[in-house]
């Protein structure tokens, strides 16, 4: 077995291996339950699918937490702010899904979301530099590779609408982006605030982080699940997500395996963002580049093997995009050796 340190160049390559491996296996599992390879008759409904795997991701990951005992830990006052961060989890998740589900390209989902999570990282960083929570150099590169990302997401939203649909002008789509980018955002900042603010030799337990969050994440979506069952609620999506519980699709099992799938990219996703010695920036374009390419990989597979429809010019420019993105900031991050949060250096008497 190849064992690493924490915070080692090869421990992240590990995470990221992990994390492209099962990311590629859902993004084919995507388009096949869906009915966009015509395989599965009939079709699983895009509610029907989010359902299912939402259910399976979160077994996975409540099932793993009680079997590890990660969910033992001390840091109560932080839990003021990591429930609220699975509350953020419990709309990423379904938002994430729904992304896929409106898109037809893997890659063209992949690319809005992931330049969108990029530019936060770099946010995140400036906002926490500003409040003293962090102290570091802000590089003309991290800049560049922030509009290269923009740019990479705008390639998609204007030019790939003639083969895919017109984004802009699609409310749902609109609305399940904006919900995703702003849960994430708040997610993100926690995630680094827990990283930053710890005092001078507190561990850094990101596996009870990781817990709270995931069941924090999963009461919070049984509520509003409990809600759309058996609420009065008369809304097409809330009639869609009745139908999918109360009549169960005949490949229901299946999908919550694919779900599982999806549950284990969760654990990968978080080490990562709060990977030892890394500021956002520099985990967030680890994380978004390990996933884009995953996606780009997914949607190879998928017209190789089921037909699917093959990466248009747009997708493979904004591909092109973010990887000059990650280039600018992944030279950025070379050239900054990592720097303690101002909270560590209080702890630190003067000579």
């Amino acid at each position: 077995m190849w064992k690493t340190s924490e915070g080692s160049t090869g421990r992240l390559l590990q995470l990221c291996g992990a994390y492209f491996f099962f990311y590629v296996i859902f993004g084919v599992a995507t388009k096949y339950f869906t009915g966009k390879t015509a395989l599965i008759l009939p079709p699983m409904g895009d509610m029907e699918f989010l359902v299912w795997t939402t259910l399976g991701g979160s077994a996975i990951c409540l099932a793993v937490i009680a079997a590890a005992g990660w969910w033992r830990g001390s840091g109560r006052r932080e839990l003021l702010y990591i429930i609220p961060s699975g509350v953020c989890t419990a709309v990423v998740i379904p938002t994430t899904t729904l992304m896929y589900m409106l898109l037809k390209s893997v890659m063209v989902a992949m690319v809005i979301m992931r330049a969108s999570v990029i530019v936060i990282s770099r946010c995140v960083d400036e906002a926490q530099i500003r409040q003293g929570i962090l102290e570091k150099e802000v590089c003309w590169e991290e800049n560049a590779g922030v509009v290269f990302a923009v740019a990479a997401a705008g390639t998609q939203v204007f030019l790939a609408q003639s083969e895919d649909f017109d984004f802009l002008h699609n409310l749902p789509a609109m609305a399940v982006l904006s919900s995703y980018i702003c849960a994430y955002a708040a997610r993100i900042y926690i995630m680094n605030y827990y990283k930053n603010m710890r005092p001078k030799g507190a561990p850094l337990d990101n596996k009870w982080f990781f817990s709270v969050e995931q069941i924090a994440a999963s009461v919070a979506m049984s509520l509003a699940a409990a809600a759309l069952v058996f609420g009065p609620w008369q809304s097409v999506p809330a009639a869609q997500f009745r139908a999918a519980v109360t009549v169960p699709h005949a490949q229901w099992g299946p999908a919550v395996l694919a779900g599982m799938v999806y549950g284990m990219v969760a654990f990968f996703s978080v080490f990562i963002f709060m990977f030892k010695g890394r500021t956002a920036t520099f985990a967030g374009l680890v994380n978004r580049l390990t996933s884009l390419t995953a996606g780009t990989t997914a949607t190879l597979i998928s017209y190789f093997v089921y037909g699917a429809r093959f990466p248009s010019g747009a997708d493979w420019a904004s591909l092109g995009l973010i990887f000059i993105a990650v280039g600018f900031l992944a030279r950025a991050e070379k050239r900054r050796s990592p720097e303690p949060p101002k909270a560590a250096l209080a702890a630190v008497p003067a000579a």
